[in-house]
């Protein structure tokens, strides 16, 4: 499961292109430096399937300037061919005027009888347009950085294994970003997404904060004993579920349809058990119960019964989406063209999608048939690791609020933290083969499969 959090987003170069950076290898092996214990994980067959809105559901808007960056994307394709190409560097990409100038000149560009480009010709409109990938990030000092902290890694005593960790510790001031002015004056100029504070970053060609990495990134932070720089990435993360409802996958304007595993409430705890800061968990609180909300309603929310004819309420994972994900336009619709008509095509891109939401990113797990990727069903499985996060959340919330002396709050999701702990023991344990299974909902009838 760990190792899993840090294949999140949307995908692999091959696939969709979204694997975090080599870093991130290195911090894992930090963490467990660290002593960071695995996390709980907790789960039964039913006889009845589960109800709800399987096939259909909301799509987020897109905006202009990411629909235009995904015809930039494409010519560029089109041009450089498929070699070393990366679809996410063109929806990352900053103008330099305004989006109907580009729009504008983008048609007038001379093309062959194929439609495509010349190199040189594109090149010269991609230079004289467009700011590259990136720069709307600057380097931010992070304020409590120092070289070796005070009782760092204690019980590590050999030197070069401690040499190795400070190497690794120094990756968070590399990885330190905050938005530059350019974005918050211009924000139509830009994918990025304007943010309050500083964050870390993946790197490489993750060039923004992600939900679910920035967990793994606190509890490294937390080790290092950089507290204020925790706090800021979970401030930002805090500013995306007050503008949107829920935090985003990444934030970036091609990720406002789905979220990532809802570790917000982790993130917020672990920081008040080492700084004891009451100020974040009242600035934290009412956000987390928009987020539990997010993914306990609508597309999210799904009833099922048990054999004993038990009703019980769990989580899925579910995109507000169906086109192709920007970030990999033109491999999803590389993908997509194996399939027959329109709705089938929609369908599987909301799987795309909603399978970046679950951080996964693309596994045999989520496939009905382990050797076609277009059968990939995420939207029609209840996931074991999801509906811990969010009982976790709900544990973490009682806690929260009984310490800010929210009685009634506490009261309300202790309730629903033991139901939810209920229906994962009943749904999700499997007797014969000992263990918690995923409930799949397949054509009207249940099962279960080992992950």
């Amino acid at each position: 499961m760990r190792m899993a959090s840090f294949h999140s987003r949307s995908s692999n170069s091959n696939s969709n292109g979204n694997h975090p950076a080599s870093s991130f290898s290195l911090l894992l092996l930090f963490l467990l430096l660290a002593s960071v214990s695995a996390s709980e994980t907790v789960p039964k067959v039913m006889s009845k399937p589960a109800t709800g809105n399987f096939d259909i559901g909301p799509v987020v808007p897109t905006t202009p300037l990411v629909t235009f960056l995904e015809r930039v994307q494409e010519s560029a394709l089109a041009t450089f061919g498929q070699k070393d190409f990366d679809p996410k560097l063109y929806v990352d990409l900053s103008l330099k005027f305004d989006l109907s100038a580009i729009v504008t000149a983008f048609h007038k560009l001379p093309r062959n009888a194929t439609g495509s480009v010349s190199i040189p010709d594109f090149k010269e409109f991609m230079h004289e347009y467009f700011d590259g990938a990136g720069n709307d990030l600057v380097y931010a000092e992070p304020p409590d950085f120092v070289p070796e902290p005070d009782g760092f890694l204690p019980k590590v005593k050999n030197p070069q294994v401690r040499a190795w960790a400070l190497e690794v510790h120094a990756l968070w001031k590399n990885l330190s970003r905050r938005v530059s002015c350019s974005v918050l004056d211009r924000p139509e100029f830009h994918t990025l997404l304007p943010l309050p504070g500083p964050v870390v970053i993946p790197g490489s060609r993750f060039r923004e904060v992600y939900y679910w990495d920035s967990y793994w990134v606190i509890r490294g932070l937390l080790v290092s004993k950089m507290y204020k720089t925790a706090k800021a990435i979970v401030t930002n993360l805090i500013y995306l579920i007050d503008t949107y409802g829920y935090v985003l996958n990444g934030a970036r304007a091609y990720y406002t349809n789905r979220s990532q595993p809802p570790l917000l409430s982790a993130m917020v705890y672990d920081i008040y058990n080492r700084t004891g800061d009451l100020d974040l968990v009242k600035k934290a609180l009412p956000a987390l119960l928009k987020e539990h909300q997010f993914w306990n309603s609508g597309i999210h929310k799904v009833n099922v019964q048990d054999d004993r004819g038990r009703n019980h309420t769990l989580s899925r994972y579910y995109a507000m989406w169906n086109k192709p994900r920007p970030e990999s336009s033109t491999i999803d619709k590389a993908h997509a063209s194996k399939l027959l008509n329109a709705s089938e095509k929609e369908q599987f891109y909301r799987e795309l999608a909603s399978i970046a939401e679950s951080g996964w990113d693309f596994s045999t797990r989520w496939m009905r048939n382990t050797s076609d990727f277009t059968t990939l069903a995420i939207t029609s499985i209840l996931p074991v690791d999801l509906n811990i996060f969010i009982l976790k959340m709900e544990l973490d919330i009682v806690s929260m609020a009984q310490i800010v002396g929210d009685n009634k709050t506490a009261e309300s999701f202790l309730k629903a933290a033991q139901a939810r702990k209920a229906a994962i023991d009943s749904v999700f344990w499997n007797e014969e083969n000992g263990q918690w299974l995923d409930y799949w909902i397949s054509n009207g009838t249940s099962s279960q499969i080992l992950v």
